[in-house]
């Protein structure tokens, strides 16, 4: 069992830096840095890729507050009135900001002439890493506790042991990251790699948000029993399966026919 710990915000002056913060801010860079690394190596402009970063952050946030706040925690709108919309650092959803970054690019890559998906590759292989780094964020200042568990990847919680769907999460993306690279040069997946990691993570986020906690607090909404992630996560392992599908068709041996 993972002891619960608490790392402590660094103060520099008049300014606080939280552990999320600095975990999420460091996701985005190495994901940008492998973005624009697997785009050279494609043959791809990197120049456009380069410059997305700061779009991609801009409308990572706006989609991550945007989906906490509309989705999430619709009381916190009704209690706090429409300026709760313009509190940007005032909850932030991790699917709402990848979601709304990827957002972002394609839109930017669109103002810019180019299409997006000669990069999508690129996005499957730099996207998962990043994101697993941001969500050990979440894992540092346990914001995502799940159901009371004894299993032994849980984290000991001040009332009692529980599940970590930050850690889990990031787990599931570390996963992914190695499962791209294994097939980031299987010739059938060429350009449908990111297909290929909305099917993964949508799979494991629908399952793993069934042990989110019900009995607490301050807890996910629900719709119908489901967590908007996991609506969230049936859309995308339907436009992963329909991404994937055909290069799975191609894939699959021929059965040979009778002699002629």
């Amino acid at each position: 069992m993972i002891p619960y710990f608490v790392v402590p915000p660094l103060h520099l002056g008049p300014v606080t830096i939280q552990p999320f913060g600095v975990l999420s801010a460091t996701g985005v860079w190495l994901a940008s840095w492998l973005l624009v690394r697997t785009a050279r190596r494609s043959g791809l402009d990197p120049e456009p890729v380069e410059k997305l970063a700061g779009w991609a952050l801009l409308g990572g946030l706006v989609g991550a507050h945007l989906v906490h706040v509309l989705a999430y925690h619709p009381e916190e709108l009704r209690e706090n009135g429409p300026l709760q919309l313009l509190k940007f650092w005032d909850g932030l959803s991790s699917t709402g900001g990848v979601l709304g970054g990827l957002i972002a690019c394609i839109l930017y890559l669109r103002h810019r002439g180019l299409r997006f998906a000669p990069y999508a590759d690129s996005f499957a292989i730099a996207l998962p890493p990043g994101w697993a780094i941001a969500r050990l964020g979440c894992f540092a200042v346990h914001d995502h506790p799940g159901i009371p568990t004894h299993f032994f990847l849980a984290v000991d919680f001040p009332g009692g042991p529980r599940y970590d769907l930050g850690l889990y999460d990031a787990l599931v993306l570390a996963a992914i990251t190695l499962v791209v690279h294994v097939l980031r040069n299987r010739a059938e997946l060429q350009g449908r790699l990111l297909g290929v990691v909305a099917l993964l993570y949508g799979t494991c986020r629908f399952l793993l948000d069934f042990l989110r906690a019900r009995d607490l607090g301050y807890v996910d909404a629900r719709y119908l029993g489901l967590t908007p992630a996991q609506y969230a996560c049936i859309a995308l392992v339907v436009w992963g399966l329909w991404v994937v599908a055909p290069a799975l068709r191609r894939a699959r041996p021929r059965v040979a026919g009778p002699p002629a």
